[in-house]
């Protein structure tokens, strides 16, 4: 299987294309956008060298198992998935604003406390925390989305001040970030997972809000195993964990941080099958299922869009 790296689709009623990190976003009509989940990888905000084969397909198909999942809770813009790296939604005014919700002491918010911070994005965190310990109750703390660069840190009161969101809208935000979430928790324990922290991204369409974007990935999320989780914590031991973290551990053993002057390592046939199996491995704990690898050409992949684009269109 060859990774699906670069798309150049010309579909029906097609205004406008958009590349991103990782997916290919295409603009149909003004009233829908297909989102292809490409094989490429970023760290560090650069993306690296070589496609990871299925990578894509993993992360379309966690995304689209959780919008069903969560579909009972607000609208969300997934129309149809014509294809295991396609989704085609409807096109909403997305908010500029990350909800990044967290349930337990690790990654940025860890990083952040560890330099003496107690306050993080308007949060009081208690003191004598460790790291990977449970919040009393999940913290949300939203960031900016930045055209350029990384995303800010950012608090409710400086979101309502910039005109970013209102404070209806804002209260709304929270309200559905605290559901997915707990809808979120409770699916990973049943696989015998602890979701840690995630992200969600929101819009308007019609006046009414939807979640966008993927949800719950290993992209966007963070988890832990539960078992052992306990001992590990009492021990000060690393957390094993479910997430793309094991990409930038390898990265960053190799000499790679993103910094300027520091060259990608060299990512060998086995380094990329690896981190192939890590995906599936992720998929398959995370959902529950067998992962069924779909080979597919370009070719395929449009024909399938383009068929879905006329019938929703009919």
């Amino acid at each position: 299987m060859k990774a699906i790296v670069k798309t150049d689709f010309n579909l029906p009623k097609q205004k406008s294309k958009y590349v991103g990190k990782v997916r290919d976003v295409y603009d149909i009509d003004g009233k829908y956008l297909v989102m292809v989940v490409s094989d490429r990888i970023s760290a560090f905000d650069v993306v690296l060298p070589e496609g990871i084969p299925y990578k894509g397909q993993v992360l379309n198909q966690i995304a689209a198992k959780f919008l069903d999942a969560t579909s009972d809770i607000l609208p969300n813009w997934k129309i149809a998935v014509p294809d295991p790296t396609v989704t085609v939604g409807y096109k909403c005014e997305p908010f500029k604003v990350e909800m990044v919700i967290r349930g337990y002491l690790a990654g940025h918010a860890w990083r952040e406390y560890k330099a003496g911070k107690r306050t993080l994005c308007g949060v009081a965190l208690p003191e004598g925390m460790v790291e990977n310990q449970k919040f009393p109750e999940p913290i949300i703390t939203p960031t900016s989305k930045a055209a350029e660069g990384h995303d800010e840190d950012i608090t409710p009161e400086e979101l309502i001040a910039q005109g970013i969101v209102t404070k209806e809208e804002y209260a709304e935000l929270e309200k559905y970030t605290r559901a997915i979430f707990q809808r979120g928790t409770e699916i990973a324990a049943k696989q015998g997972l602890i979701l840690v922290d995630t992200k969600y991204e929101f819009g308007k369409k019609d006046g009414q809000i939807y979640l966008m974007d993927e949800i719950h990935t290993p992209d966007s999320s963070r988890y832990f195993y539960a078992e052992g989780y306990e001992e590990r914590l009492a021990k000060g031991e690393r957390q094993k964990q479910l997430s793309k973290e094991f990409v930038r551990e390898w990265l960053m053993a190799n000499g790679f941080q993103g910094q300027e002057g520091q060259k990608v390592p060299e990512m060998t046939p086995e380094v990329v099958d690896g981190i192939t199996n890590r995906y599936i491995e992720l998929y398959e704990n995370i959902v529950g299922e067998k992962f069924v690898r779909t080979d597919y050409t370009p070719e395929q992949i449009e024909k399938n869009i383009a068929d879905c684009i006329s019938s929703i269109n009919e």
